[in-house]
């Protein structure tokens, strides 16, 4: 069966660039990444849709040695030198009072009214979309010719008294380093299941 795509699909070799040949590195060439492709991915991962265009990611781009340092000491063994060598790990905090800002973010109608005094429908919303916003940073990231290695096993905590002090209603999601992956670091792909594994169409 010959699929079918509209014209303006992306080529195969950008396909590959984001999703079939992408993969989560564990290890980093030295090599920077700029502040400015660092604007660059948040300026793609924005668009991005979420629920009421609430945007409740709240990233910490952890670059220096010395920030660095102090994430790594929140990880976990196994994570604390994909930390340490990355050029950057971006960490993808959510708001829990995103309602705040929808006057401005969704002006077309009264949103911030929907999310007031319900705390924990707040907190599912914004887990949820920076979630996705968080899938957005790595495809972003992807597209613009950088790796990405996503990684859970932290502190939350610890790593929410030490990067969002200054915002106690945020909260950390997960964490990504972001560079140039270096192919040793990874081993051979696992396994990605057919459709008609884990899918239907009603």
């Amino acid at each position: 069966m010959t699929t079918q795509f509209h014209d303006t699909a992306l080529s195969g070799e950008a396909l590959d660039q984001i999703f079939r040949e992408a993969r989560s590195y564990n290890g980093w060439l030295d090599k920077p990444v700029s502040d400015e492709q660092i604007h660059a991915i948040y300026e793609l991962m924005k668009m991005g849709p979420t629920s009421a265009n609430m945007q409740p990611a709240r990233i910490v781009w952890v670059k220096s040695q010395e920030a660095k340092g102090k994430l790594a000491a929140l990880a976990s063994d196994g994570n604390r030198d994909k930390i340490k060598t990355a050029p950057v790990t971006a960490i993808v905090g959510y708001d829990i009072d995103f309602h705040e800002e929808l006057p401005w973010l969704f002006p077309h109608t009264d949103a911030k009214s929907w999310f007031e005094g319900d705390e924990d429908g707040r907190k599912e919303g914004a887990f949820r979309n920076s979630s996705l916003q968080g899938a957005y940073l790595m495809i972003a990231a992807r597209a613009v010719g950088l790796d990405c290695g996503p990684m859970s096993g932290f502190d939350n905590k610890a790593v929410d008294e030490e990067f969002f002090a200054d915002d106690p209603r945020t909260r950390s999601n997960f964490i990504c380093s972001i560079g140039y992956g270096d192919p040793s670091s990874i081993f051979d792909r696992s396994p990605r299941p057919d459709f008609d594994r884990f899918n239907r169409i009603a």
